[in-house]
């Protein structure tokens, strides 16, 4: 049966993937972002209807709210996709608090904002489906990237409380943690990095690296639609997962990374992120 879907930062990546793939199959989508000229084009699809929301703004907030209920003639949505996100990389000791506090006021607060605001009218309807698109390392931490995957551990631990809270209301609660996938994440961290890669700092020719190392990944990286394609899932499914992690691969990764000894795992991501006394030109 067709679904109204509220899709949050769908004006490019993950977001506009599953924006896509849920009108192809009949959906009704309410696409959203920051963007205007990405969500004109997708006003153009079939099953799409756009509006324009910043997740750190109450006010915006609170107009899509009225835009929703407008749009459905006030039967609301029944599935909330929070999708907007960003990526700040850098070296916890070096971010600064302001980075820190944008990185978590989209992430983490945004998506707190968003979901607590559309919660009462899926209650009342006592059926309805929130979909928080995390991240693997919402479930394990790599270096140089620690505010970031603050941000999606702080997500996690809301959604598993809020799945446990909204249960009895009929509304399930499901966090998708892709892993590495070709989006502009990976373009917006490395220009998110640039203040901190500086000569004078102590991480300076491991972030020098970091671009290159980047490139060399992005070759490996998983498309949009193969997250999109598992939001589908846990859209259509009548019974559906606490998690769902997109690609084998992956899967296997999270499980031997939270299985294997700290001290070795720790090892590991030193030495490929070049996080060594010998490239950091130490003693």
């Amino acid at each position: 049966m067709a679904k109204t879907i509220l899709v949050t930062g769908a004006t490019s990546g993950i977001g506009r993937a599953t924006a896509l793939d849920l009108a192809a199959r009949g959906h009704q989508v309410i696409a959203t972002g920051r963007n205007e000229t990405a969500l004109a084009t997708l006003a153009e699809v079939p099953n799409i209807k756009t509006a324009r929301l910043d997740v750190t703004s109450q006010e915006s907030i609170a107009q899509i709210c009225q835009v929703v209920d407008e749009l459905t003639d006030g039967k609301g949505i029944d599935v909330l996709v929070n999708n907007a996100g960003t990526n700040q990389g850098g070296p916890v000791e070096l971010v600064s608090d302001a980075d820190v506090r944008a990185q978590f006021d989209t992430n983490f607060f945004g998506v707190l904002s968003v979901t607590r605001a559309f919660i009462p009218q899926l209650r009342t309807k006592g059926a309805g489906r929130i979909i928080n698109i995390s991240s693997m390392v919402g479930r394990i931490s790599m270096p140089l990237t620690g505010i970031y995957n603050a941000s999606k551990h702080a997500l996690e631990a809301a959604s598993d409380a809020l799945r446990i809270e909204l249960k009895p209301f009929g509304i399930d609660v499901v966090l998708i943690e892709p892993g590495m996938t070709k989006t502009e994440l990976g373009d917006k961290m490395m220009e998110g990095m640039q203040p901190y890669r500086q000569p004078n700092t102590p991480y300076y020719s491991v972030m020098k690296d970091m671009e290159k190392w980047e490139q060399r990944a992005e070759q490996m990286y998983a498309d949009a639609t193969s997250v999109s394609s598992v939001v589908v899932h846990a859209v259509e499914a009548n019974r559906v997962r606490a998690r769902y992690i997109p690609g084998f691969m992956n899967k296997v990764s999270v499980r031997l990374l939270r299985n294997t000894p700290t001290f070795i795992s720790d090892a590991l991501f030193r030495a490929a992120t070049g996080l060594t006394k010998r490239k950091l030109q130490l003693g």
